[in-house]
């Protein structure tokens, strides 16, 4: 089997041919890729009330809005999905609205629920818990925050176990070897695995395969004092 993409040398969403393939690259190399996408929509469906706040946050081409796009109408929420790459703004194809913009520098209303899927481990180092601590201050009492990513490998073997897993199955998808070894390459400096301990402490785990997590974060409810 071919790689639907022509690997850069040096990774980046700003370019005309990554964005063309990424969809169907992003299931190449990842897999499980449909099947977290579709835990979005579970997950929307739990926690997005009616007229609610819903963000994609790194929205790339809009697979993640799609997932949810049902429980947004229907329950009349307003859905913004943010994008930093003109480039793969110009391919999304997720509901409205979509807004490009960095992510980081974005001023978020209080939301319900927002899903940041893939995008951590392509920002700073330096900035991601805070990034974190300010999205889990912006959830709204009863919503939830979600994150997928990928993280830094526990130390000793079970680290190189979890590392190969992540080969295997991108091998099993027919992803030609020497396009999964471009790829790692190309990600030199760009992507860095996240470190677990930079997420909250009440962040709750719903899906691991080989380097990559799922969490979701939620928001407790506020309980006033009631009046005698």
């Amino acid at each position: 089997m071919k790689s639907s993409l022509k690997i850069p040398k040096h990774w980046t969403f700003r370019n005309q041919a990554v964005a063309k393939h990424f969809d169907r690259h992003v299931r190449e190399q990842l897999p499980w890729y449909g099947l977290a996408t579709q835990a979005m929509a579970n997950f929307g469906r739990h926690y997005i009330p009616s007229k609610g706040m819903v963000y994609d946050i790194g929205a790339s081409t809009g697979n993640i809005g799609l997932a949810i796009k049902d429980t947004v109408d229907q329950r009349q929420a307003r859905f913004i999905a943010i994008e930093e790459s003109q480039e793969m703004a110009d391919r999304y194809q997720g509901p409205p609205e979509l807004v490009v913009a960095d992510a980081m520098a974005y001023e978020y209303e209080p939301f319900d629920f927002a899903v940041c899927f893939l995008v951590l481990m392509f920002l700073p180092v330096q900035v991601r818990a805070a990034f974190l601590h300010r999205l889990q201050e912006l959830t709204k009492p009863g919503g939830a925050l979600v994150v997928v990513d990928k993280v830094q490998m526990p130390p000793g073997y079970v680290g190189t176990a979890f590392s190969r897993l992540t080969l295997q199955q991108k091998l099993i998808t027919g992803t030609p070897p020497e396009a999964i070894i471009r790829k790692e390459l190309s990600l030199a400096g760009y992507q860095r695995p996240l470190d677990p301990k930079s997420l909250p402490a009440s962040a709750r785990t719903f899906f691991q395969m080989g380097e990559f997590v799922g969490w979701i974060i939620e928001k407790e409810e506020t309980h006033g004092t009631i009046a005698r």
